[in-house]
């Protein structure tokens, strides 16, 4: 059993925003494989299929992002499973808009969702799908983006030109979570990092 996470905030007006590209993503995925997210457990949306041959549960945590740890734990412990059998799709600011990288443990690179399930966990050996975002435009004098600012943009939609990028790579990364699925974590790191 592998459990795939798409990380996000629930409701419809975070539906479009930055942050919410983990359950785009699994949504998009979900749509492919045949799984509907019909069941509510462990504070997640969640959907069950068979991809491969192998038995898999999609997640979207309801907690909100930066609780998102709550609902990861409680469902590893439903499921029986350990923090290396699921795989966490998130956004990422660090990495230039559409550009993916997948890896296995690591720390949190600032981001709370994912600082959220490592303190839950106690572990941080889950495979982390990061999906780039890019970081708001800098304007005025400061070199820095202040945190308001970066709040403001992960919180915000993406732009109409953002979303053409954006739908470019979302294919791709069903592509990943199926590579991970069917031929294993290392695989899909050479593949499509």
């Amino acid at each position: 059993m592998k459990l795939i996470i798409g990380l996000g905030n629930p409701g419809r007006s975070y539906a479009g925003n930055r942050h919410n590209i983990g359950f785009i993503c699994l949504n998009y995925f979900a749509r492919q494989q045949g799984i509907r997210f019909d069941k509510k457990q462990s504070l997640a949306r969640t959907g069950v299929g068979e991809v491969a041959g192998s038995k898999i549960t999609l997640a979207k945590p309801q907690t909100y992002m930066n609780l998102s740890g709550q609902s990861v734990s409680r469902l590893l412990k439903k499921l029986k499973i350990q923090p290396d059998d699921i795989l966490v799709i998130h956004d990422d600011l660090d990495l230039p808009r559409g550009k993916i990288r997948l890896r296995q443990g690591g720390g949190s690179g600032g981001h709370k969702g994912i600082e959220s399930i490592m303190t839950e966990l106690q572990s941080r050996d889950f495979a982390r799908l990061r999906v780039g975002i890019g970081r708001p435009d800098e304007t005025g004098s400061s070199t820095e983006t202040s945190e308001a600012d970066i709040v403001a943009y992960v919180l915000s939609d993406f732009t109409p030109g953002e979303k053409a990028e954006i739908s470019q790579v979302i294919p791709e990364v069903s592509e990943v979570i199926l590579c991970f699925l069917t031929e294993g974590i290392t695989m899909a790191m050479s593949r499509y990092n």
